[in-house]
């Protein structure tokens, strides 16, 4: 994600260098500005192919993963702390996006796509073959490294090798990259955990992720920064303060937070909760751009924006296969039609809103209304789980209402931020709004799955700890409806 950068302009002074090896696919900077150019045109082609490749290979395990997680869990007696089962993957997903949106910054983004493919690859083995939770739990740590690596550099490719007339469109297509995954993916898994093993999920990944390095790794050669200027951004000082340094303090302090919540003694609950927060928010600032934590106007408010949209999204889709599956009966493969349907819709949602940006519409407005339309499909899918009276399929029409504005929002939000990011920090800027991803998924997933496990503890229901998990993603639903005015400095807006 991104390198230690409590002032933007660091780095700011090396000299700015193609990032296109000698022979390869042009810069952005160096494309054609006629409208005739396409995303497919012959010196995009290849790589789009491959990155949309890539993010479909992610979203695949994302969906198929989350519709057989409550099957996981009770396999493996993990419901007391379901939570993990998405947070270990999000929170090692954050030392990923540091690593690698800095290491895309000094030299280009294969090495950091092959090595996050690679460690992808071990730990969907390891979690398929886990016959416990905590090594299930080791298995998505690895996940997440390779996660958080593929997906900033998805980002990072499209700031470095696409013009601006076409970054939206390559924005609306990795959200089409969820298209075919949201249809079949939580139907395989779903029926793979119904008639077989939940664990085939995880080995059905394996020969998917050889395929996507075979075609993804040669197209981004060609846009590797020539080996003369790679080491010239690179960090001096300390190695503990290091990027890779500061990604681990932050993922461990909000792990103990996150861990803290799940103990039934108050007192130690409020001091290593507190201990957790005074280690992640410092190291917070100095892992983000200036301005991130105060929101200021501008990318600050860009990043914080992508936290509360995956805040709201993610941390309330995690709990909707459990929902359906512990409250209201359904089987995984019906819970998992509540995840495609999120994902499908947010493909419209995005497209819509490319196809806005290529009129010159403003970008405020549009994530103002994805926020609101967000919150209304919350309130639909929560609605249907928490009450009996109505019926539990109408939770799967609300979550694709939800989808539809997170694609608006989200596709906003990431175009207006990338763009106001100078071209030397495209790997910080997009690192850090990969980095606000994971962090808001999953804090929020781990926060949902301790008021589950408190809810348990104190002779509660599930049905409660839901109820306060869908409370908090409306409050942030809500925030965001306020934070998505600050994001353009009022001098530019």
């Amino acid at each position: 994600m991104s390198q230690d950068v409590n002032q933007m302009t660091e780095g700011a002074g090396d000299p700015l260098v193609s990032p296109v090896a000698e022979g390869g696919t042009p810069a952005a900077a160096d494309a054609p500005a006629g409208g005739s150019e396409s995303v497919f045109s012959g010196a995009y082609r290849a790589l789009t192919l491959g990155v949309i490749l890539s993010v479909s290979m992610v979203a695949f395990e994302s969906l198929g993963v989350a519709t057989v997680l409550p099957d996981i869990a009770k396999d493996l007696d993990g419901l007391g702390a379901y939570g993990w089962g998405l947070s270990a993957l999000m929170l090692a997903n954050i030392i990923g996006t540091v690593v690698a949106g800095r290491a895309a910054d000094r030299s280009g983004p294969v090495r950091s796509m092959g090595i996050g493919m690679l460690v992808f690859a071990i730990g969907c083995a390891v979690a398929g073959a886990a016959p416990t939770w905590p090594l299930f739990l080791l298995g998505r740590a690895l996940q997440g490294l390779g996660v958080g690596a593929v997906m900033s550099m998805a980002y990072t490719v499209i700031g470095l090798a696409y013009p601006e007339n076409l970054r939206a469109r390559m924005f609306a297509l990795l959200s089409s990259a969820w298209t075919i995954p949201s249809l079949i993916g939580p139907v395989i898994a779903g029926t793979l955990a119904d008639f077989t093993s939940w664990r085939g999920v995880f080995l059905l990944m394996l020969p998917l992720i050889a395929i996507a390095a075979l075609l993804t790794l040669p197209g981004l050669r060609r846009i590797e920064r020539p080996a003369g200027d790679a080491g010239s951004s690179a960090p001096a000082g300390p190695w503990w303060k290091s990027p890779l340094a500061a990604s681990i303090l932050l993922t461990a302090g909000t792990a103990l937070l996150l861990q803290a919540l799940l103990l039934k003694n108050l007192v130690l609950l409020v001091v290593l909760a507190l201990v957790g927060i005074a280690v992640a928010v410092p190291t917070l600032r100095q892992v983000t751009p200036a301005g991130t934590l105060s929101l200021r106007a501008g990318i600050g408010a860009g990043i914080g924006i992508r936290f509360l949209l995956c805040g709201v999204y993610f941390g309330s889709e995690a709990f909707l296969p459990l929902g359906l599956q512990e409250l209201r009966g359904v089987n995984a493969s019906l819970a998992g039609l509540g995840l495609s349907a999120g994902a499908i819709t947010w493909v419209v949602g995005s497209a819509w809103q490319a196809k806005r940006d290529g009129k010159g519409n403003g970008r405020t407005g549009s994530v103002t209304l994805g926020f609101t339309i967000l919150f209304a499909g919350l309130v639909v899918m929560a609605a249907a789980i928490l009450v009996e009276a109505i019926p539990p399929l109408v939770s799967i029409a609300g979550w694709a209402l939800g989808g539809i504005g997170m694609g608006i929002g989200f596709n906003a939000a990431t175009t207006d931020t990338l763009e106001q990011a100078p071209a030397e920090q495209q790997g910080l800027v997009s690192g850090s709004l990969q980095l606000a991803q994971t962090l808001a998924t999953g804090l929020i997933s781990g926060i949902g799955g301790a008021a589950i496990a408190m809810a348990h503890q104190h002779d509660s229901t599930t049905r409660a700890g839901l109820l306060f998990t869908f409370v908090i993603t409306g409050v942030l639903a809500l925030a965001g409806v306020l934070v998505s005015r600050r994001l353009r400095p009022a001098r530019t807006a």
